[in-house]
């Protein structure tokens, strides 16, 4: 090797760091780690990845896709609401229609209901009056039967009603002694007033029957000492005395026994 040669090795030795005495030396185990951490071939840290450039035309059709999607799905999730609002229609209606068969069908039971509660009445409204004959006491085309029991003279009205009749209503002397009669002997011995169909509840002094006819005939009792009427506004409803079937004025929410008075059709 010539001069100019060898001073061009050692030139290049010198620039890499390397001692000139060793040059012609093979590098050992030892010597490789400082020569690669020297030369910065393999970093301890190895840097991040730059991140690659976005671009603006595939950001606008991400969102168009993602967009597009989106309204797939909404139009499924309408589709499934028509199918299920089509169905809960059907539903309704074919519930209505059931309701309007049972309505219709609940209507025909109540028409029944009332067809045997109109008969039921009619029925006690029979037995009441054949009642009232077979028991009672005849007199001419009426049949009179006295109620052992107390109500008031509205209650007592009801009660005749009920039974097919109506309360007593003597409407001439012939009746009033007949009744007179019957009642006392109900009764006897004992002295029990009775309630009459007679009132003046709709004008003080003005008496009327049961049925709102005006009574002509009038039984009152006449005594010195206790003349009847004598309740003026406050005893508007009429009874009979059960022991000499005089007529006393009493209040009409008094309580006491009642005479019904029923057609006999046998002797019409």
């Amino acid at each position: 090797m010539g001069p100019a040669a060898t001073s061009l090795a050692l030139l290049c030795l010198c620039s890499l760091g390397v001692p000139a005495g060793t040059a012609g030396a093979a590098p050992t185990q030892e010597s490789l780690p400082e020569v690669k951490k020297t030369r910065g071939d393999v970093p301890d840290i190895l840097p991040e990845p730059e991140p690659e450039p976005t671009n603006p035309v595939s950001d606008f059709e991400n969102s168009y896709n993602y967009i597009l999607s989106r309204l797939a799905g909404m139009d499924q999730a309408i589709h499934k609401l028509s199918v299920g609002h089509y169905t809960l229609d059907v539903k309704v209606t074919q519930l209505m229609d059931r309701l309007t068969r049972m309505d219709a069908k609940v209507g025909e039971l109540e028409d029944s209901i009332r067809e045997v509660y109109q008969h039921s009445k009619d029925n006690r409204k029979e037995i009441g009056r054949l009642e009232g004959c077979q028991k009672g006491h005849r007199v001419g085309y009426k049949c009179y039967l006295v109620y052992n029991s107390y109500e008031d003279y509205a209650g007592a009205s009801r009660k005749c009603l009920e039974r097919g009749g109506r309360m007593a209503m003597p409407r001439d002397r012939k009746e009033q002694e007949a009744l007179a009669d019957y009642v006392k002997s109900f009764f006897r011995p004992g002295n029990w007033p009775v309630w009459l169909g007679i009132n003046d509840l709709r004008s003080e002094g003005a008496y009327l029957f049961d049925d709102s006819t005006q009574v002509s005939y009038f039984q009152w009792r006449k005594h010195f000492l206790s003349s009847q009427p004598d309740g003026g506004r406050r005893e508007n409803c009429v009874a009979m005395s059960s022991d000499d079937g005089d007529w006393w004025d009493h209040y009409c929410d008094r309580t006491m026994n009642y005479v019904c008075e029923f057609d006999d059709r046998v002797a019409l």
